[in-house]
């Protein structure tokens, strides 16, 4: 049975919730199989697989197509659809207009907004609406020129009681979890004893609901992982291998074999 937002909220405190970015529907399937919780269509889209050097290009279609593909890969995970920078917080009409394209076309169980002050009212009609809110606090890669680099955020006292405020302030309004990333792990362990709904970190130390992470970072696909991350696999050696095989079969000539071939006798008098 697929998992609902509500399924997601009980686990607060409970069995540790898994979730994994996906962004195509093959890949969706095989977390899928894994028994991860949560999927997240997540805008790390532009750095991972569309060749952008951050999120901020990243378009609402974009996010829109690969929702639908990894919707189309998953029947037990929740499906998250990350929105993308300025789909939303410009005004509130275009901002219920592409979170509900979401649901609507692209079969999301629930979207992610990258948080803050703009973002309570607008979760709170989203709530309002039906359309599920999953917030996000602390690293918020959408500001990145705003903050200057992917550093650490809540390590004074004055910023982690104002991430603290605004995760308070997201419950209130109806968000049914909360992304901590890349904040110390006391404050997220203080955040997930405060709240009623379920936490899931990266870069957010053991003590939250949940833990998320790049799939990309998980299978050892890229060059690169944040220090956060944990490389489980090496599928990019992987995949360097299988690329170097095949060119060599083909420049040798071993590769088509006759088992890979097929002939038609009536066409023997062609030729």
């Amino acid at each position: 049975m697929a998992l609902t937002v509500q399924d997601l909220r009980a686990r607060k405190g409970g069995e540790p919730i898994t979730m994994l970015t996906a962004y195509d529907a093959p890949t969706a399937e095989l977390i899928d199989e894994g028994g991860v919780d949560v999927i997240l269509v997540g805008d790390s889209m532009g750095n991972v697989v569309l060749g952008y050097d951050s999120t901020l290009p990243v378009t609402v279609d974009e996010v829109a197509s690969r929702t639908a593909a990894v919707a189309r890969g998953v029947e037990e995970a929740l499906v998250v659809a990350d929105m993308p920078f300025l789909s939303y917080g410009t005004d509130r009409q275009t901002s219920i207009e592409n979170a509900g394209r979401m649901l609507k076309e692209a079969r999301a169980d629930a979207i992610k907004l990258e948080s803050g002050e703009h973002t309570v009212e607008l979760t709170e009609r989203l709530h309002q609406l039906g359309i599920p809110v999953m917030a996000h606090l602390g690293l918020t890669p959408q500001r990145i020129n705003e903050l200057g680099g992917y550093t650490q955020q809540g390590a004074d006292p004055e910023a982690a009681q104002e991430i603290v405020d605004l995760a308070r302030a997201h419950e209130e309004a109806g968000a049914f979890s909360l992304v901590l990333e890349h904040v110390p792990a006391n404050l997220a362990a203080t955040i997930t004893e405060e709240l009623e709904i379920p936490t899931i970190g990266i870069g957010a130390g053991p003590e939250t609901d949940g833990q998320v992470l790049v799939f990309n970072d998980v299978v050892g696909l890229g060059e690169w992982s944040p220090p956060f991350a944990e490389q489980f696999g090496d599928v990019r050696a992987e995949m360097e291998s299988a690329i170097d095989g095949y060119v060599d079969a083909v420049s040798d000539e071993e590769f088509p074999a006759e088992e890979h071939s097929r002939y038609a006798d009536e066409l023997d008098d062609l030729y």
